[in-house]
């Protein structure tokens, strides 16, 4: 007999250790470049209403495996410009938890204050008792133009082409706390 999923009541927040917003994009039409903006916030909650998923990254947070010359060439204004734009943020227009996992989340992402509705599909995990905690998971990914955001840099390659492709995938892996009624 099969067990019915109990859906996620209440107010959530991001567990930042166990939480990540990845991106990843083909580089030099050969390879993949990845990274990651670690100091992420996010509120997930559900309620008679629906759910509602809001959040933040820090820029400044990013985590990229290059010289550190590279990283600061990416928090400037070529891409990110961090000193002007210190966030990328998320509001959802709609959440949608399925009972058989899956998750479908719309809503508008904003990158150097230009905002853009995106949908990004994945899983979402059932609340657990881990360590006296509630806790819950969403894995969501979406591909988006990284141009569409003022993301404009690029080089052209030798043999042709470009060093950067525009389509970037984002993942983001929100391990959720259930806060108490109390809080």
């Amino acid at each position: 007999m099969a067990t019915a999923v109990q859906p996620l009541n209440g107010v959530y927040n991001v567990d930042p250790v166990h939480s990540s917003f990845g991106f990843s994009v083909k580089y030099m039409g050969v390879t993949t470049f990845k990274g990651t903006l670690d100091d992420v916030e996010a509120t997930l909650t559900v309620d008679d209403a629906g759910a509602r998923l809001d959040g933040a990254a820090k820029v400044e947070s990013i985590s990229i495996r290059t010289p550190d010359q590279f990283r600061q060439h990416v928090l400037a204004d070529d891409f990110f410009a961090v000193a002007t734009y210190p966030a990328v943020t998320f509001s959802s227009d709609s959440v949608e938890l399925a009972d058989d996992g899956s998750a479908t989340v719309t809503g508008r992402l904003t990158i150097r204050n230009v905002t853009k509705t995106v949908t990004a599909t994945g899983t979402w995990s059932p609340e657990a008792e881990l360590f006296g905690s509630r806790k819950a998971a969403l894995a969501i990914s979406t591909v988006i133009d990284r141009t569409d955001y003022g993301l404009n840099w690029n080089a052209d390659l030798p043999t042709g082409g470009k060093a950067l492709a525009n389509d970037v995938t984002l993942a983001i892996e929100l391990t959720l706390v259930a806060q108490s009624a109390e809080a």
